[in-house]
Order: C-alpha cells, then structure tokens, then sequence
C-alpha cells in the first residue's frame, strides 16, 4: 500500500498503533538483549571454570610426570627425544651415559703418552733438523708395549714421512694410527687426527669425517671441535640443535659442579633455546620443556604456554583472548603454566543455544510487526470499504433521485390536466417509459452484483452467436446516443463467432462496457464495439477515445465501489458496480476481462469468452 495511503484519515488510530507497535517492539527487543548479555556472562563464567579446571589437570599431570621421570632418572637408558641423560661426576661426563654430544665441558679421559718419552726424538726434528735420526728413534719407540706410546711414535713418524715428501709411507702410518680408537695423541683422540690427516693427503673423505663430527663419535672440548670441524667441514656451520644440545650438557656439568643438591629442577636459554634440567644425585636430564609439556597434553588439542619467570615462553604459544593462569608458586612447576579451552564443547552448545534464542526473538518481533501490518491494513481496507459504501449509497441515492425527479414531475403535470397538447401528453409518456425503464435497469443491476456476490446467482448456458449479441446490444443504445449527436461503430467478421454463455448476462456486461464508453468520453461522437475469433477466444472489444485511465488504478477499477479519480473530477455519474460485475460475469464464463488504456488517449475493454469448438 503506497504510503500516501497509510497518512489518509484516521491518522489518530494509525499513530496509536504505530506506537503501541514499537513499545512493544523496543521493549522485546531490551529483554531479549539482556537475556542474552545474562546468558553470555553465564556461558563466559562456565567457560572460564572449565579452563580453570583443564589448567588444574594439566598441571597436575605435569607435577606427576616430573615426578615420575625423577623416580626413573636413575635407571634410565634410553635418552628422550631432542635430549639426553647424563651422569655427572668429579671426572666429566662419561660417554656410556651421556649419548651423542658434539663437545663435553672436560678432556676426554682416554690415556695418552707423556710428552717427555718423544723429548729427544723432537729435538732431533725440530732443532737440529735431523728428519731421518728422528724417524729412527720414533720407529724404535713404535716397538713399545704401551699402546698410548705406539700411537704417538706412530703420528710423529707419519709427520716426519710427511715433511720429507714420502707421502706413500706417511698415508699408510695415518691410516695404521687411525685403528686406534682408545687413546690420545696432542689431547685429542687418535683416530681423528689420522682421519683428518688422511683426507689432507687424498683430498677425500670429508664427508664422512663431517658426518661422524656431526654425530659426537670423539668425546672433544668446545675448542677442539670448532677446530676439527672448520678443517673437516666442506660447508655451512654445525647443526643448531646439537650445539644448543651440547652448550646445554656443559651448563648442566657447570651446575652440577658448583652445587650437589640432590633433586631439583630448573630452566636454562642456551644458543637460543630453552632446555630443561632435572637433577637426581649424579644423573641429569636435560630436555626441552616442549617434550615434558606434550607427554602432559597427549592428544588433546589445548592451547598453552609455558613461561619462564622472565615472562620468555618456553613452550607453545600464548593463548589468545581468555585462558587461566598457573604460577610456579602456586602449580609447584618450574613454569607458570597458560592454558586455553576446554570449554569449547560447551562453548559450542551456548552458542547454539543463543542462537536459537535470538532466532525465537526475530520471529516474535516480525510476527508483532506483521500483525500490526495486517491490523493497520485491515483497519484501512475496512475505513475504505466503509468510505466507498457511503460513496456507493451517495451515487445510487443520486442516480434514484433523478428519475424519480422527473418521474414525479412529469406525473404530477399529467395529473393536473396542464399539459396543453396531445403531442406534448405523448411526450411526457415516453419520457415516463424512458425514465422507468431506466429506473428498472438500475434496480436490476443492484440486484444482480447483490446476487453475485452472495453466488447465488443462477446462469443458463446455452449456444449462441457473438456477433448477433453484440448487433442486438448496440441497436439499444442507437436510439439513445442519436438524440446527442453520438454514434457506436461496430464490425466483426462475416462468420460466426460461438460461444458457450448466459445471453442475459454476456448482455448486461456488455452494456455496462458500452455505457462506460459512453459516459467516460463526452467529447467524442464516436464508439467502437469489435469482436473476432483470437485463438480458443471469442473476443468481444468496447474502445473509445475518451479520459483514459491511469496506470496506478488500472489494477483497483474492477474491485466493487471503486470508481476512477477521473470520473469524480469530471462528475460522471455511476454507482462502482458495473466493471466489478463484468468480472464477475467473465470470470463465471472461465474468460478474462483486460483494460488497456492511456490518460486522454482512451481506453480499450476486451471480454475473452471460451470458444465453442467444432469437431
């Protein structure tokens, strides 16, 4: 309905309900976000107990792992991943316990020949620069019981093979030192300087000396390895993990050193990365706090974070938005402990739930707002209704008044003997038959859309000619129009057009179509009545070139009591049935009734009646 509608009379009851309409409105809408601000608060407060709750258990897993993995520290063999287990004591770090380390923080402790036995054999090489006398002496040496001592007369003797060109004789003396595996020659382990030797001479073999480098195959000091691996490498620095792994074990050995208590834990930054200690007696183990935390989460998909009492994360990622919060203190763990979620099953479940709330108060407002649409609209319908039934009463009243004005006019003049001639007596009677008859037909047609719309109106259908219907229709009108200077064309095909209808009603529709016609275009002498076969449909046309009608009231025109903007204006008499009776009519034959027109250009009225078809 435009709005221009909406702001007619009454405007009073419209404002009221508009009103009510929205308090209603404004006020479900207040409650329901407030129940659903309480429900949120409700679910963030479950939520929150339930991270509280999952921080509780996963520390408490946490505490029962450290325990547990102090309880077997001891005993343990196998090294976790990414780290390693240590048994620390006043000599080192012994290999056996301590796994692949690149460097340790001591010597290695195999046994290596005193300096002293080579004294003259050196001086013999290096001050006197006699080679050969000294190859003599370090033969001679090599004859000895102690494996340390063969294996230092075997490095200088291949040294000095090496100095004086016999590299053949010096290659095979490094490859003979490289079988000895468990002792020393200048503090580092035999077989090393042979392999690093070897792959000077033959310039291959660096690969596989980076990779055993790599591997932490010789028990070395930070500055040997450095040094080994600078002259063995052939590209790129050690691995990452493994330095960090290594600088961890000398921090653990430096600890150890400087305080023997018996079970402690604590964190450490070493190149970069967090490692975790524990400490039972002698033995160590040193990790990542990443692996202690997933033995602690197993499978499930928490976000967490551990955080040293620097504020640095140690593990996992800080968890966004809300998350509960374990101190060491008061979690007893080395950490402080952040952990989210938990809480999303339920989460899920309450937001479900919000949602089905929220979707139960959509539905109430835009059931109360389009009742008070259909209210308002009903409201208005009935005021129009009721308008047009006053206008309705006003123009029948109007359209009585006039015959029955002249109808009592006439008579009384009659009655009183003062019509003065016979001719003009005659007159006077045929304008008592005119007018009646008028009357009657007016009468008639109130009666009809009164039946109509009661449905109790009975048609007769019976086989007849269009074109003989319309003749007989048009030839009504002949002596009416004459007498004003008007006149009705009509034309069709010579053949005939059946149809299956009530020629009583067919009658009475197309009369109104032609006295519309008639009225709706003063100005013009001429109307048109066509008619023809179009498909299954006989179509029967009225057009005229009168006032037109606008587009807005093209679709309203045929409801009962409405009557055009234009006829009001122009004050053409009518009571608002007549097209709404066609269409009763039309629709009763199972046709259609169509208006196609234009303001000032006229307008066309086409009846589509069933065809009767032959076989």
């Amino acid at each position: 309905m435009p709005l221009r509608e909406w702001l007619k009379p009454p405007r009073t009851l419209l404002l009221i309900l508009f009103l009510l309409t929205l308090v209603s409105v404004s006020a479900l809408a207040w409650f329901g976000w407030r129940l659903l601000d309480q429900e949120r608060l409700v679910e963030a407060q479950r939520a929150q107990e339930q991270r509280e709750q999952t921080a509780d258990r996963v520390a408490a897993m946490l505490r029962g792992i450290l325990a547990e993995t102090g309880e077997r520290l001891q005993g343990m063999t196998t090294h976790p991943k990414d780290g390693l287990v240590l048994s620390i004591d006043d000599s080192g770090l012994p290999t056996a316990r301590s796994g692949q380390l690149l460097y340790y923080p001591t010597p290695s402790a195999l046994p290596e020949a005193s300096a002293a036995v080579f004294s003259e054999a050196e001086n013999l090489e290096f001050s006197q620069l006699q080679p050969e006398q000294a190859l003599t002496i370090y033969q001679s040496l090599m004859e000895s019981s102690d494996t340390a001592v063969r294996a230092g007369a075997l490095l200088r003797q291949a040294r000095v093979l090496r100095r004086i060109g016999r590299h053949a004789q010096s290659l095979a003396a490094y490859e003979q030192l490289a079988a000895y595996s468990s002792v020393k020659v200048a503090g580092v382990p035999a077989e090393l300087v042979a392999r690093l030797a070897i792959c000077e001479l033959t310039k291959y073999g660096r690969g596989d000396l980076t990779r055993d480098l790599s591997r932490g195959k010789w028990h070395l000091t930070r500055a040997q390895f450095r040094y080994y691996w600078a002259e063995a490498a052939e590209s790129g620095p050690p691995p990452a993990t493994a330095v960090a792994l290594a600088e961890a074990a000398a921090l653990a050995w430096r600890e150890r050193n400087r305080e023997t208590g018996g079970r402690r834990g604590a964190t450490a930054w070493v190149e970069g990365q967090p490692f975790f200690y524990l400490w039972r007696g002698s033995t160590v183990l040193v990790t990542h706090p990443e692996d202690i935390l997933k033995q602690a989460l197993g499978r499930q998909a928490l976000p967490y974070a551990a955080v040293d009492s620097d504020g640095r994360v140690l593990a996992g990622r800080k968890p966004p938005g809300r998350f509960a919060v374990r101190t060491a203190a008061d979690s007893q763990l080395p950490w402080t402990l952040y952990v989210s979620g938990g809480g999303e099953p339920a989460q899920a479940g309450a937001a479900a739930q919000r949602r089905f709330l929220l979707l139960g108060i959509v539905t109430m407002v835009v059931f109360l707002l389009l009742g008070t649409y259909f209210i308002a609209r009903a409201i208005r319908r009935e005021i129009e209704v009721s308008r047009m039934q006053s206008d309705f009463v006003a123009a029948v009243s109007h359209e009585f008044r006039s015959p029955l004005t002249s109808m009592r006019q006439l008579s009384e003049l009659l009655a009183l003997g003062r019509i003065p001639s016979e001719d003009r007596r005659q007159t006077y009677y045929e304008t008592l038959v005119r007018e009646a008859t008028r009357l009657q037909r007016l009468v008639e047609a109130l009666l009809n859309f009164g039946r109509m719309e009661a449905g109790a109106r009975v048609y007769r259908f019976e086989e007849l000619d269009a074109a003989a219907l319309v003749q007989r229709v048009v030839a009504e009108f002949e002596p009416q129009v004459a007498g004003h200077g008007r006149h009705i064309e009509w034309h069709g095909p010579p053949s005939r057009c059946p149809i299956e209808a009530d020629p009583e009603a067919i009658s009475v529709a197309l009369r109104n179509l032609v006295d519309n016609a008639i009225k709706y275009s003063p100005d013009e002498p001429l109307v048109w009545v066509e008619w023809g076969l179009e498909d299954r449909y006989v179509a029967i046309r009225v057009r005229d070139k009168g006032i037109g009608i606008p587009a807005s009231e093209r679709k309203v025109i045929f409801r009962k009591f409405v009557r055009g903007s234009a006829a009001a204006s122009r004050n053409v008499k009518g009571s608002g049935v007549g097209l709404a009776m066609v269409r009763h009519i039309v629709d009763a034959h199972g046709g259609e009734i169509t208006v196609d027109s234009e303001p000032g250009q006229g307008s066309t009225f086409t009846m589509l009646l069933p065809a009767v078809v032959r076989p």
